[in-house]
């Protein structure tokens, strides 16, 4: 392990089966906390967790269905009986598909909304006591430049994602008194299987695509930069950030 940041604190993961979950997990597990990882892909948090403990790290997971209140709950019961507790609540669990408005019907809507926003509902209604009984308690969500800013042929993404900003900016001053963060992340375009989904069709109007996918000047992120700016979010050196949406675009929303 490189920098012992996290000793002693336990993270818990959503999303953590693959991508930029995966990638959050092991980077925490290489700073020193006990991982949790939870994921309604039972083989990928089992590849998860192993991957952390052959590399030295401390892990354990299980599968988890963000958009239903009783799979959290067992979920989160489950980490706090495994490692005592819980101290950092990471929010990467996503799930979302590019189409246009009229060929979203409402159970794809109610899909996105589920696991983009209610999801987080859901797992800060029941991690936040776990979160508030330990010193530097804090949780950062996974959001997206679609939730600054629209995106034609997403209008569904954009719109959970856009919520997530506002509850994360809420819940960080609702809990400010208590000594407990809230932050968000807003990656760019992430090299990871979620963005196969978003690759823009052929039938997308061309003089629209400047609107979906604004030309970046550097090349798409891989999981592990923006896993490094979740775990510096969680981390004792962000002590003084609450409450804000941090792009990790290359300049995208610049």
């Amino acid at each position: 392990m490189s920098i012992a940041r996290f000793a002693d604190r336990t993270a818990y993961i959503t999303g953590a089966g693959s991508g930029l979950g995966r990638a959050t997990a092991q980077r925490f597990a290489s700073e020193g906390a006990r991982v949790f990882a939870a994921d309604v892909n039972e083989v990928g948090i089992a590849e998860t967790v192993a991957a952390i403990r052959q590399s030295g790290g401390v892990a354990a997971g299980g599968v988890c269905d963000v958009s239903r209140m009783d799979s959290v709950r067992t979920s989160i019961a489950g980490a706090v009986e495994t490692f005592g507790g819980i101290s950092i609540l990471i929010n990467a669990a996503g799930v979302g598909k590019s189409a246009r408005l009229e060929e979203i019907d409402e159970a794809e809507w109610q899909r996105v909304i589920g696991v983009n926003l209610t999801g987080v509902f859901h797992t800060t209604k029941v991690a936040i006591e776990h979160l508030l009984k330990q010193p530097g308690g804090n949780i950062v969500n996974i959001a997206s430049t679609a939730g600054v800013r629209g995106q034609a042929y997403n209008s569904h993404y954009a719109a959970s994602k856009a919520g997530l900003l506002n509850f994360t900016k809420s819940i960080a001053l609702e809990f400010v008194s208590r000594g407990l963060r809230a932050n968000c992340v807003c990656p760019g375009g992430v090299m990871t299987p979620l963005l196969q989904h978003f690759i823009p069709r052929d039938d997308f109007e061309p003089p629209l695509m400047a609107y979906y996918m604004p030309p970046i000047p550097h090349k798409l992120g891989a999981p592990e930069d923006v896993a490094a700016v979740i775990t510096f979010l969680a981390s004792d050196e962000a002590r003084m950030i609450n409450g804000v949406a941090l792009p990790a675009d290359f300049g995208t929303l610049a």
